[in-house]
């Protein structure tokens, strides 16, 4: 039978760990001199409680190595434990919020998506949009070990040709996940405190930065108001394009980069197709600004560096409504959205190494196709891919189109128009944040759909962040039985 005490040990930690945090936005809310820190009072005791009995009833039960089984349960549980822990703070708040609009803004948070059911975020209490800000950074360094640990060593979707790049479990998920999580999260905090800096000397103030640092870094798109970045045009817009760059790279590279070898980083065939694939789209989006739409040079520069950036990197920021320039950036923008940054980055969507793996294995079959005889092998970096990497990469992108189409077709069951519905589904299987259309486009939000879209979206965030076939590889009786 199936041990499930260590992984309800690691799970009950994190949940006490969540609820230990709380105490940051409660602070805030008392030096605020507001009432709503009773509601993280009250969260922080629960999730610090349930959290803590939970993990010393299994304590008993921790081991070194965790099954195929308990490893899988392990990266789904904390996506779904967390979230529901999370949400406390909102549903006993002064937002009047509901359970669905908790727990959407919760999933939200830590999945990075930044998709929001609240209105009025300029007058909302201080603590809650930290709390907003921070779950979304937690869920940013969570999804680096997630990426670097878990999925190498599950063989998802490809990943497993990262197992050689840095970090080789060798089975031992739990104690390697802390060596791994401890080196990566003195990087991360870095560039949070870094980011933050460079806000301020832009003209944030001091509150507007810390939570933009946290969400620029987690790439998740939370803001402290409405209108999202279209508060910070100018200078805020060039810093935060560069943040998100640098958090859309491997952060295995720049723990190397700390080591003293900055070669890895410029040499990953990732970075190097991520950084000429944002360049490019970049350079369209402006020259159809200038050329077509008559927009300014500069102007259209700065909104064509910061919305591509945003939108390729799965942030959400918003400093302009795009929809407004034309169909040709919106749907240009929709497919930007499906690419996402590299694998081992706080990003999100299909990843940027799969479009090249897919491109080597055409490339390869075309040239069979021209040459029978000839022996021709997909490469990636230089080296040969194996058939398993290729058939795990096009698992994913089969199963990617068939879960967009089915929660797209969800959705419009649930009364959605077909824009909201086909743009919904991408932006939160793909963890991106805004949708299009006058409901969820960039300039508006998710408060005005109907709760049972709103389900099917959070438990398509959680999809999205954990590859698809970390979740549903749970439901099939062959994997228990193995």
């Amino acid at each position: 039978m199936l041990d499930l005490r260590p992984v309800g040990y690691v799970i009950g930690l994190l949940t006490a760990v969540l609820g230990v945090t709380m105490i940051v936005p409660m602070a805030v809310d008392l030096a605020y001199a507001n009432g709503h820190w009773q509601a993280f009072g009250q969260s922080a005791l629960i999730a610090g409680l349930g959290g803590g009995f939970m993990a010393v009833a299994c304590a008993n039960g921790v081991q070194r190595r965790l099954s195929l089984q308990q490893t899988f349960l392990l990266a789904t549980g904390v996506w779904m434990v967390l979230p529901l822990f999370g949400a406390l703070p909102f549903y006993f708040g002064a937002t009047g919020a509901r359970v669905v609009d908790a727990v959407f803004e919760a999933m939200s948070g830590l999945t990075t998506t930044g998709a929001t059911v609240f209105i009025g975020l300029d007058d909302f209490p201080a603590g809650l949009l930290l709390w907003r800000s921070m779950l979304q950074w937690f869920g940013g360094v969570g999804i680096i070990v997630v990426a670097m640990v878990f999925l190498p060593e599950l063989r998802v979707g490809g990943m497993q040709i990262f197992r050689s790049e840095g970090f080789d479990t060798g089975g031992k998920v739990l104690p390697r996940a802390a060596q791994i999580a401890a080196q990566i999260m003195g990087i991360y905090v870095g560039l949070t405190i870094a980011c933050g800096l460079a806000y301020v000397a832009v003209g944030m103030t001091g509150f507007e930065a810390v939570n933009h640092a946290m969400t620029t870094i987690a790439t998740g798109g939370f803001s402290t108001s409405d209108a999202s970045f279209g508060l910070f045009q100018g200078a805020p817009e060039y810093v935060s394009s560069f943040f998100m760059v640098v958090a859309a790279l491997p952060f295995v590279r720049y723990v190397q980069l700390v080591a003293g070898s900055a070669r890895p980083l410029w040499q990953d065939a990732q970075v190097r197709g991520f950084l000429w694939t944002l360049a490019v789209l970049i350079a369209v989006i402006w020259a159809y600004r200038v050329f077509v739409r008559a927009d300014s040079v500069l102007h259209a520069l700065r909104e064509a560096v910061f919305n591509v950036t945003s939108i390729i990197t799965g942030t959400g920021y918003a400093s302009a409504d795009y929809q407004l320039w034309g169909p040709f950036s919106i749907v240009l923008f929709f497919f930007i959205g499906l690419i996402g940054g590299c694998a081992g980055s706080t990003c999100c969507s299909v990843k940027i190494f799969r479009y090249q793996l897919l491109i080597a294995a055409v490339s390869a079959q075309i040239r069979r196709i021209h040459s029978p005889n000839g022996v021709f092998a997909p490469r990636y970096a230089g080296q040969p891919v194996t058939d398993e990497v290729l058939s795990s990469v096009m698992s994913f992108l089969g199963l990617f189109v068939v879960s967009l189409g089915l929660i797209a077709v969800s959705l419009a069951l649930t009364g959605l128009d077909f824009t909201t519905s086909i743009s919904g589904a991408a932006t939160a299987i793909a963890n991106i944040g805004p949708g299009l259309g006058e409901i969820i486009g960039p300039a508006g939000n998710f408060a005005a759909i109907n709760d049972l879209a709103k389900w099917i979206l959070t438990v398509a965030m959680l999809l999205g962040r954990l590859e698809l076939l970390v979740v549903l590889v749970l439901f099939l009786p062959r994997f228990w039985r193995a």
